[in-house]
């Protein structure tokens, strides 16, 4: 049985109001480009209240559970995405960049 890369996605969220279908829409392509993927919008919308820093380490051990990041466009204004970006490449994460 061949094992599906799993795939993290990283974009801005804070100041954007349609951040739930972007992320909705890159996870139903990577969906159907075969991966498996973890959608962190879908994962962190209920704790929303938590401090930004508590809601990265959340998205640093979901990274660590995957074995790519893809970056939507748009990431490098993004703070979060910025961190995440670092941590991918310190953890020697492969990197898709849309």
């Amino acid at each position: 049985m061949k094992m599906k890369i799993r795939v993290y996605i990283s974009g801005a969220i804070t100041g954007t109001d349609d951040a739930e279908e972007r992320f909705e829409q890159v996870e139903q392509y990577l969906i159907g480009e075969g991966y498996d993927v973890v959608n962190p919008f879908k994962v962190c919308s209920s704790i929303s209240h938590w401090k930004h820093q508590s809601l990265m380490r959340l998205c640093f051990m979901l990274m660590d559970e995957c074995d790519a990041v893809y970056f939507m466009p748009g990431w490098k204004g993004s703070l979060g995405a910025n961190q995440e970006y670092g941590y991918a490449i310190g953890t020697d994460k492969i990197i898709i960049n849309s």
